[in-house]
């Protein structure tokens, strides 16, 4: 049991269902709660995303379009490829652009949620490694 889990857990947009349709771009344990319904004449996805301690989902980068991740619990990691990591508290926010490297994830010791606004479509990539990952924070 990490820090911020019933803060995650009781989150105003819902904890949502294990995300088993992306569970093989994850390392570790992910819930995805849909909150737009797929409707031809909307074409960008907005969903609450929950992660588990330790959690983070693999490099990727967004084609014909963009991402917008916003904090709302716990505390988690953004990086880009080729900077350094940021650590994400409720109400922070990122802009991922188009083509941009990147993965998100969850602190080693917390839960954390983002709602994540995107249009495009993902092409996926390998897993931050645990090495990349046990070096956030020190």
């Amino acid at each position: 049991m990490g820090k911020n889990e019933e803060a995650v857990k009781n989150d105003m947009f819902g904890l949502g269902e294990k995300n088993v349709a992306f569970a093989k771009y994850f390392t570790g344990t992910s819930y995805l709660n849909g909150l737009v319904p797929s409707d031809d004449n909307i074409d960008i996805s907005v969903a609450n995303v929950n992660f588990e301690p330790g959690c983070r989902n693999n490099w990727h980068i967004h084609h014909n379009g963009y991402q917008i991740l916003m904090c709302t619990a716990g505390e988690g990691w953004y990086q880009e490829e080729g900077k350094t990591a940021q650590l994400m508290k409720p109400s922070d926010v990122v802009t991922i652009h188009e083509g941009i490297k990147h993965w998100h994830g969850a602190a080693k010791d917390s839960w954390f949620s983002h709602i994540a606004i995107t249009k495009g479509t993902a092409e996926w990539f390998g897993p931050v490694t645990d090495e990349e990952y046990d070096k956030l924070g020190k």
